[in-house]
């Protein structure tokens, strides 16, 4: 259980930043929000993965 909530800390983190470095590029609200939710779901998806993966392994 702290697994998962570590990885959701850190795609929100990764989320948050992608859309506040799109805002300050100069992209418009709905555009950074976008974009912050793109690179939230690739991470929570890649972070899931690997998870899994070493969890299995394991």
């Amino acid at each position: 259980m702290l697994r998962l909530t570590v990885v959701g800390l850190f795609c929100t983190l990764v989320g948050a930043a992608a859309g506040l470095l799109a805002r300050i590029d100069g992209a418009t609200y709905a555009t950074a929000l976008l974009r912050g939710a793109v690179a939230f779901a690739s991470s929570a998806t890649l972070s899931l993965a690997l998870m899994t993966f070493v969890l299995a392994v394991l």
